[in-house]
């Protein structure tokens, strides 16, 4: 059930990981291993269900933000709006862990993924509507002029290109 709720949860993917990593270790004749960590992956998850929220609703009048970082481990993604006053406020949250195959991705290949599977996930959001992509990743900034011999970043730049 707490899946569900994953786009409401700062980090999910963070939080989650003890319990993901024991569900994943189990085979189907033995049972789950629960360690001190599952527990409190589990505590603050259920914590977090029951925390007011924070979350705003989309004002489509108002330009999107999106706003991504990638780690060695995964990545994450805030969709928010700006206030005239220059107040953020969050819509939604994204994560998620990488797997084996993208761990190997170096830094900007980890951040471009990033983006490329924000706009996916967030397309219902952003289709006719302005939005701006934060990053802290400078690099990224080169790609709309030049990706290089990469194949990869040429195939999501080209996947980029029909957002502004």
């Amino acid at each position: 059930m707490i899946g569900f709720y994953s786009r409401y949860i700062k980090d999910y993917a963070k939080i989650v990981e003890p319990l993901t990593n024991a569900l994943r270790a189990k085979n189907k004749r033995e049972h789950i291993i629960w360690t001190p960590e599952c527990q409190k992956a589990f505590d603050t998850n259920k914590g977090k269900l029951v925390e007011r929220p924070v979350l705003h609703a989309p004002d489509y009048s108002k330009q999107f933000i999106i706003q991504v970082d990638s780690s060695n481990t995964g990545t994450g993604v805030v969709l928010c709006q700006r206030e005239e006053k220059g107040e953020e406020h969050p819509i939604l949250y994204l994560s998620r862990k990488f797997i084996k195959a993208k761990l190997k991705y170096c830094t900007t290949e980890k951040e471009c993924l990033c983006i490329i599977n924000a706009i996916k996930k967030l397309h219902h959001y952003l289709d006719d509507q302005p939005f701006k992509i934060e990053t802290d990743h400078n690099p990224l900034v080169w790609l709309q002029t030049n990706v290089g011999n990469n194949q990869r970043l040429m195939r999501w730049s080209l996947a980029l290109q029909p957002f502004n």
